[in-house]
């Protein structure tokens, strides 16, 4: 997929590990989540691997330091995932819902954003059909996310 660019998005436990304080939440459609940040390369790569399960009312938030086409897989991940892409202005652009966890290594598929996108927001599966989320949905981030 030399369009994409394939980062690893890893699911899991309740969230430490990555980046970030406990300061850290976004709020979409009215539900505000407990974010754990994932910003660098290092971070984005290990997101929540190998955790056995995610805190309800938590997520992970991946920011890149651009808008681009971005693909996330499931290596190593053991709980299903909503891997929802927003673009700059923290519009949601594209939903990968229910995603399965995956545990044949590199050969586990890529979920593609279907335009491109800047901030990654997983949530523990089911999430974004118990929003109602549509496209177009916006993303708030509390004071204690920083953006590049």
């Amino acid at each position: 997929m030399p369009a994409f660019r394939v980062l690893f998005a890893f699911c899991g436990l309740a969230l430490s590990g990555c980046a970030s304080g406990a300061d850290s939440w976004v709020e979409l459609n009215g539900q505000r989540y407990s974010v754990e940040i994932a910003d660098d390369d290092a971070e984005r790569a290990r997101g929540l691997m190998f955790r056995d399960e995610m805190a309800a009312e938590h997520g992970m938030l991946f920011i890149h330091e651009q808008q681009e086409p971005l693909a996330y897989w499931m290596k190593n991940t053991k709980i299903p995932l909503d891997i929802l892409y927003f673009d700059t202005d923290r519009k949601l652009v594209s939903q990968q819902r229910d995603v399965p966890p995956c545990s044949l290594g590199d050969r586990c598929p890529p979920y593609p954003s279907n335009t491109p996108a800047r901030y990654v927001l997983e949530l523990n599966a089911g999430e974004a059909a118990r929003l109602g989320l549509k496209d177009g949905a916006g993303l708030t981030f509390g004071p204690g996310i920083a953006t590049p």
